[in-house]
């Protein structure tokens, strides 16, 4: 799975990029500011529908411009070629398109652009919310699954109907029942398509960690949710008058966790800044890894400003695991020399270089060759 084209049209301070990328590795370089990392946005965007750096749209789109655009030729593992592309307009008005057709949802979108993103927010995977560590889950279980996309839509509509039955001052237990039997079936679904998703995961885990981070006693725990000894009918069932009373449902599978610590303590309190930064990439890593290794399939790597992220060495792990794995990477920093720095010893690759200076993008492969040569 590889990016053949990326074109870019007013987004943030990107006026016009059209770019031919690597298969395999892809460098950009640039002052802060110039637009580098509305590069990997833009990518990311085109899998996603969103963007990585801000929930809101109106900031994306260039000043004085009423919509962006970004477009890209997907090269998929099957060996055909597949456009993508999504505009947003001022207004909100999103409009997403795979192969020349116009698709109802971003999540159509990410099916043909696997894409994982390593940067500052990547640690948020340790210090955030439940909902980042559960989104990280589902990452992997939406790509591998194709049944869990239909039961996770499924029920956020069950929660949502049985939320409101819950703020109602009379409740129509008739009608609470079948929305519980209908939100335990699909929650025991979703649990089962986690669990077995994250069972594969941490088999193939260990030995990234030995690599990346020198920490005895790391352990992921996947929490489902809900007691694991017990049936959700029954907790959906003694927890009624607390979900009544607070107007929405408490347990279940949005309640979902990945539980990271060492030796029994919590990851982020116990872990160095550095060693929490270590342990991060190994995790990315490895989702990338067991998605390649269940479907067959590759996902693209975008790695922001990462000389600012990880000393010299931790670069080089990184870029051996990313070669290892040949997968598609686009990479930042703000110095041309720092990013070949990492790839040098690689003497069978030889990176593609853009340069972005206030929103163009340039490709500067004579200055890569000889660069690369010395």
């Amino acid at each position: 799975m590889t990016l053949k084209r990326l074109f870019i049209q007013n987004l943030r301070n990107l006026e016009g990029v059209d770019i031919i990328p690597s298969a395999q590795v892809n460098l950009i370089f640039g002052e802060n500011g110039s637009g580098k990392t509305s590069i990997l946005e833009a990518i990311n965007l085109l899998a996603l529908g969103r963007s990585f750096r801000s929930h809101k749209h109106k900031p994306l789109i260039r000043h004085q411009q009423q919509a962006f655009t970004v477009f890209g030729r997907v090269h998929t593992d099957d060996h055909s070629e597949v456009p993508i592309g999504i505009t947003r307009s001022m207004d909100g008005e999103a409009s997403f398109k795979a192969n020349g057709v116009i698709v109802s949802s971003a999540a159509d979108l990410a099916a043909y652009l696997p894409v994982q993103v390593i940067n500052s927010d990547t640690f948020l995977l340790l210090e955030g919310s439940p909902k980042v560590r559960r989104q990280f889950i589902d990452w992997l279980v939406f790509h591998v699954e194709p049944q869990f996309y239909p039961a996770w839509k499924a029920i956020q509509r069950c929660l949502k109907h049985r939320n409101s039955l819950l703020r109602r001052d009379r409740i129509d237990r008739f009608e609470l029942a079948s929305w519980d039997q209908e939100l335990t079936i699909l929650t025991e679904k979703i649990h089962e398509l986690r669990s077995a998703c994250m069972a594969e995961f941490e088999s193939n885990l260990s030995d990234l960690l030995r690599e990346f981070v020198k920490v005895d006693g790391i352990k992921l725990s996947y929490y489902r949710g809900w007691d694991k000894d017990r049936d959700y009918s029954d907790i959906l069932a003694e927890g009624f008058e607390r979900d009544q009373r607070l107007g929405y449902t408490q347990m279940g599978s949005h309640r979902a966790d990945l539980k990271i610590t060492v030796n029994g303590q919590d990851a982020a309190e116990l872990l160095s800044r550095g060693q929490q930064k270590l342990l991060v990439c190994a995790l990315k890593i490895a989702q990338g890894y067991v998605f390649s290794r269940i479907t067959g399939r590759k996902s693209i790597y975008l790695v922001d400003d990462l000389p600012a992220e990880l000393d010299d060495k931790h670069r080089k792990l990184l870029v051996h695991w990313l070669h290892t794995m040949q997968t598609q990477v686009f990479i930042t920093g703000v110095e041309q020399e720092t990013l070949l720095s990492s790839w040098r010893d690689r003497t069978e690759i030889v990176p593609k270089m853009f340069h972005v200076e206030q929103g163009r993008v340039t490709e500067v492969s004579e200055i890569l060759t000889s660069g690369l040569n010395e």
